[in-house]
């Protein structure tokens, strides 16, 4: 426990302790002195791994998914690939591994595709999310604690999934959104903007900024 007052941006902290720890996440809880000089209680969980997520796209403008239950909220839960990194190892070698483990995938072009906060009053876990292609077909190499279902379907599809709730998951619903957004704004790698059929929305990009 520390007691030397502390300040994050407008808030002090007063006293700090450690209230839960495991190997993927530890809970503390502070006493503060609010921004508008109350004082309060702020319970912070720190996640000790990165979170990262990959959006494959195959030549024929498909991607994967998988589909597992998910304990926290008791239920079925289709998502793309998605998984925690070691903070010490480059994301994309975390998503590379990822990508294996759920789909049995490799990817020989990858593209970072964004960066977010999870949940940022109350956590400070991060996400980044990669967009793959040129896609090698394998064989998964699940954990032991996972039990996974994969679905290939067309970009469009899952995009829809994502925006009528089949894909709960706000990680998954990002990366799809934004891969759409790029695709119509032009700035998609060229083979995953032909696979999707966003090449035209491309090639009027470039001439655009002649």
């Amino acid at each position: 426990m520390t007691e030397t007052p502390t300040r994050r941006g407008p808030w002090i902290v007063n006293a700090s302790r450690q209230v839960y720890d495991n190997k993927w996440i530890q809970v503390s809880e502070h006493d503060v002195t609010n921004p508008g000089g109350k004082p309060g209680l702020y319970g912070v969980c720190h996640v000790k791994g990165l979170a990262v997520g990959v959006v494959p796209v195959d030549a024929d403008g498909h991607v994967w998914l998988v589909g597992q239950h998910r304990f926290p909220g008791d239920y079925y839960s289709w998502e793309l690939p998605e998984g925690g990194g070691d903070m010490a190892v480059a994301p994309i070698e975390s998503a590379r591994r990822e990508l294996k483990e759920e789909t049995g995938l490799t990817a020989a072009g990858w593209q970072e595709l964004l960066r977010l906060d999870f949940s940022n009053a109350i956590t400070d876990e991060i996400g980044i999310g990669f967009l793959a292609w040129d896609l090698t077909i394998g064989e998964p190499e699940p954990d032991d604690d996972e039990s996974i279902e994969i679905r290939r379907l067309p970009f469009g599809e899952a995009l829809d999934m994502a925006m009528d709730g089949g894909i709960r998951d706000a990680f998954s619903q990002l990366m799809l959104m934004k891969v759409d957004i790029l695709g119509r704004r032009g700035m998609l790698p060229e083979p995953v903007a032909r696979a999707l059929g966003y090449m035209g929305k491309a090639i009027a990009a470039r001439r655009g900024r002649r």
